[in-house]
């Protein structure tokens, strides 16, 4: 049985009188990509916020290799493997896109796991090349676009080397073709094959994303959430059958688009 790495149990967040996610209860198993998908305000990024402890929950656990999350700061989590790629990128603009990552690769967690190369610089390159802007890293990061900005949010979210890797929307801002590069990358990376090296596994993949076409194609289950409550779990193709996610988020015309079903 595959050994559950995330296990969210009864969580819950509100804000004042807003309930933003409610009695929120799922895992991610170690060999999974896991889609989170719902309309605008169904709470992922709320949801993605409490497992890396940029919020706290109201209520409930969140259990990583069976060791409880809450109240841990931020780099304690990261440290123990999670790593996490957000909706709203925030770079240190004035710094090159490599100084942007080589922040990453200084973690202790990053530090301990990519000792196979002599300096951070190197691993840093590596994760520019993974996701696909090495040629932009001397470039100041406020000079990006918006699509190279999340290239760069993956890049730095990789190379803190996670066992567990939190995407928010990594497809957004990126055309087609550059969507379906990480789409790969993302699949590649999931399989073991990291910065060139190959492993024995890679890190599971938890992905927050509108655009279903693309998502469909590399996840293995998904999570449907509408007013921060679990309204559906399963394989992609049963997703597009279920009531209450069509009514809620999919339609049925974009489900036949989405499934070709």
């Amino acid at each position: 049985m595959a050994k559950e790495f995330l296990d969210i149990q009864g969580l819950g967040k509100t804000f004042g009188g807003i309930t933003a996610v409610n009695d929120v209860s799922f895992t991610v198993n170690r060999d999974e990509i896991v889609g989170l998908i719902g309309p605008n305000g169904a709470g992922k990024s709320t949801l993605i916020k409490l497992i890396t402890g940029i919020l706290k929950p109201t209520l409930g656990r969140i259990i990583f290799e069976g060791r409880n999350l809450n109240g841990r700061r931020i780099d304690e989590i990261v440290n123990m493997g999670i790593g996490s790629t957000f909706q709203v990128v925030k770079p240190f603009r004035n710094l090159p896109v490599i100084a942007n990552v080589i922040v990453s690769c200084l973690c202790p967690r990053a530090n301990k796991k990519g000792n196979w190369v002599k300096t951070a610089e190197i691993r840093a390159r590596d994760a520019l090349e993974f996701a696909g802007i090495a040629d932009l890293a001397l470039e100041r990061a406020c000079f990006l676009s918006h699509g190279d900005l999340k290239r760069l949010e993956l890049a730095r979210a990789i190379a803190t080397e996670p066992e567990l890797l939190l995407l928010d929307e990594p497809f957004g801002g990126l055309n087609q073709a550059e969507t379906t590069l990480i789409a790969k990358s993302l699949k590649r990376l999931h399989k073991g094959g990291r910065f060139g090296r190959l492993h024995s596994e890679g890190p599971a993949i938890l992905i927050v994303e509108h655009k279903l076409a693309d998502l469909m194609k590399i996840v293995d289950r998904v999570i449907v959430l509408n007013f921060g409550t679990i309204i559906g779990v399963g394989r992609p193709d049963e997703i597009v059958h279920n009531e209450k996610v069509i009514d809620a988020y999919i339609g049925k015309e974009a489900g036949r688009l989405v499934f070709g079903s």
